[in-house]
């Protein structure tokens, strides 16, 4: 018997989502920093696993999602909806919470969105998609009979179906987890081929590899009114052609972003195209435009053509 399914994870920023769902794909697909709101998109991370003692063989789509908040713009009503889209296509919800800090009003909101999706879920399926809490970042926890409190106020708040303790980051709960997951798929089949470790084209995955260099190279509002949209993405034997556009809101911004004589520009340039390099096995040519689009946060258009399903489309004039 082969288990497969889509699993969701479910957290506010920071909570540890994207390093959970890199650390469990063993790929770095989510970029990572310390700012919250980091992650604008679902990204999928495909998971194979062979049969091992009882467990059956099996493939996991992991779904990562921008961090749960209350929307202020078109950019963050995009971003929930990027959420709410993914709890309804799953079959199990990964609720992953900060088990360093304590309980808030903003927790209440994660589960009041898993529930809303269960209850829309059992008006098409005949039985309720289970929900485990994940508390995250148990390294961070002494003594650890501080973790025992916290469980028992998260299970006055939901009826889980498993709460396990991990660390992403240092990969501790994360083969019990993949066990606990296992038998909660149900029977199904192999949605992608063997060897394949993600649904995103590297021409969005570049982006986002640029987008994370500005997120650790500038601070205050710099890394919130940037975002990265690739123009041209020519993939050859051996050598990559890039031209991407940061996009920013204020002539300020721009200033900062390219830097005196064009050193802040040419030093993420230089930091992505590295990675880049390294993702692609080949040399990368990559160019960087930085360009002021007043307000571009809160024009849905713009927001809309962020997402590299509609880029593609746009590319091959399916729109």
């Amino acid at each position: 018997m082969f288990h497969s399914g889509f699993v969701t994870i479910l957290g506010r920023p920071n909570a540890g989502k994207s390093t959970l769902l890199n650390a469990l794909v063993g790929e770095k697909l989510a970029i990572i920093s310390p700012k919250p709101q980091t992650t604008r998109n679902r990204i999928q991370g495909i998971l194979h696993l062979p049969k091992q003692g009882s467990r059956p063989a099996a493939q996991i789509i992991l779904v990562d999602t921008p961090g749960v908040h209350k929307p202020d713009s078109s950019l963050g009503r995009k971003m929930m909806t990027e959420v709410r889209e993914a709890l309804d296509a799953c079959d199990v919800v990964l609720v992953i919470a900060d088990a360093a800090r304590r309980l808030d009003p903003s927790d209440s909101f994660v589960l009041d969105l898993a529930r809303q999706a269960r209850a829309r879920q059992l008006q098409t399926r005949p039985s309720m998609t289970p929900v485990f809490l994940l508390l995250n970042k148990i390294d961070l926890i002494k003594p650890k009979d501080r973790l025992l409190p916290l469980i028992d106020e998260y299970r006055k708040l939901h009826d889980f179906q498993e709460i396990i303790p991990l660390s992403a980051l240092k990969k501790d709960g994360l083969a019990l987890l993949l066990d606990k997951l296992v038998a909660a798929l149900p029977a199904g089949p192999r949605y992608f081929p063997e060897g394949q470790f993600t649904d995103q084209p590297m021409r969005f995955m570049a982006a986002e590899i640029v987008r994370e260099q500005i997120l650790l190279d500038t601070k205050e509002e710099i890394p919130y009114a940037t975002t990265v949209v690739v123009d041209q993405f020519e993939e050859n034997p051996k050598l990559t052609r890039i031209a991407a556009t940061i996009h920013c809101e204020r002539e300020g911004q721009k200033a900062i972003l390219v830097g005196k004589g064009g050193q802040m520009l040419k030093k993420v340039g230089t930091a992505a195209r590295l990675r880049i390099e390294g993702m692609l096995g080949t040399k990368v040519f990559l160019e960087l435009f930085v360009k002021v689009s007043p307000g571009w946060r809160d024009s849905r258009e713009f927001v809309e053509q962020l997402d590299w399903r509609r880029q593609l489309e746009r590319i091959f004039g399916l729109d």
